[in-house]
């Protein structure tokens, strides 16, 4: 299948992490991209309990390195978005491509620093406080779907809602 938006996760981690990720995936049609090697196996209990019974919903790819996942997707080196606490701006001072690549490193390294350098241009970040490392994997990828999907006007997502009244 081929998203318009697309989560690419190098060398994740943690398998909550990655389960709490496929869910929004899932939730909003983006697809789901893990680069190799993972800190876990994709049957990890932890992993699918955090996607809860979403994985039925979920594009996901998997691939055995970042040459790898450029080989299979060459329209990522120039629709690529990638987050890092060390970029020089931040995730709402870009546009994202129709068919946008969002890019985010492993929780304890983020992405390599060589790749983020030759991509500087790409690459952007969610302000915080100083002196704080950074949010949490799951938290990012919520914060930057949200915000392609926000300069989308939300688009395909559902308009109507169990809404409450007052009556």
């Amino acid at each position: 299948m081929m998203n318009d938006i697309n989560i690419v996760l190098y060398e994740p981690e943690i398998p909550q992490n990655t389960g709490n990720i496929a869910r929004t995936c899932a939730a909003v049609g983006a697809s789901l991209h893990l680069i190799e090697p993972l800190g876990f196996k994709v049957d990890d209990a932890k992993l699918k309990r955090a996607g809860l019974d979403y994985w039925h919903f979920l594009d996901i790819t998997y691939y055995k390195n970042l040459d790898d996942f450029f080989a299979r997707n060459p329209d990522a080196v120039e629709n690529c978005r990638c987050f890092t606490t060390k970029a020089p701006r931040a995730y709402t001072e870009t546009d994202y491509p129709k068919r946008v690549f969002l890019m985010f490193g492993k929780e304890t390294a983020g992405l390599p620093e060589d790749f983020l350098r030759e991509r500087l241009d790409k690459c952007v970040r969610i302000p915080m406080r100083p002196g704080l490392r950074s949010l949490n994997l799951s938290n990012s990828v919520a914060v930057a779907v949200y915000e392609v999907l926000r300069q989308r006007g939300f688009e395909g997502l559902r308009e109507d809602s169990d809404v409450l009244t007052l009556e």
